[in-house]
C-alpha cells in the first residue's frame, strides 16, 4: 500500500476557503465534483500546483506533473464541498490513511463551526 502524504498546503488552502465562507454544505460530491475537462482547464489555464491545491494528499509514488500524484479532492475548483471531506475521510478511513482521515476530520469539523 502506497503511503500518501498530507498536502500541507491544500489544507491550509481550504481552511483559507472555509474561514471566508467558501464552502458548499448542501451539493452532493456526486453533483459536484468537477468533471476531468474542468481538471485539465485548471491545470491548462494555472499550472499543477492550483490542481494540487484541491487534493488532501500526495502519492511519493507518482509522477511529479501528473494528476495521479494528487488524491482526496475537497472541492470543485471554487469552493471546498462538505460531502468531498466526508467521502475523503471515509476513503482514508477505509484504506489505512490515517493522517489523511485525520486532516479530514479537522477540515469537516471547521466547516461545520463555520456554517453555524
Amino acid at each position: 500500500m502506497t503511503n500518501y502524504t498530507v498536502n500541507k498546503d491544500a489544507v491550509a488552502h481550504a481552511r483559507t476557503l472555509i474561514d471566508a465562507g467558501s464552502f458548499d454544505a448542501d451539493t452532493p460530491w456526486s453533483e459536484a465534483a468537477p468533471s476531468a475537462a474542468e481538471a485539465n482547464e485548471v491545470i491548462e489555464h494555472d499550472d499543477f500546483d492550483e490542481f494540487a491545491r484541491w487534493h488532501l494528499a500526495i502519492d511519493p509514488d507518482a509522477s511529479e506533473g501528473t494528476k495521479g500524484r494528487y488524491k482526496f479532492p475537497y472541492g470543485d475548483f471554487e469552493r471546498v464541498n462538505r460531502a468531498a471531506l466526508i467521502h475523503a475521510k471515509q476513503r482514508a478511513s477505509q484504506n489505512g490513511h490515517d493522517a489523511i482521515e485525520r486532516a479530514a476530520d479537522d477540515l469537516l469539523q471547521r466547516l461545520d463551526k463555520a456554517r453555524g
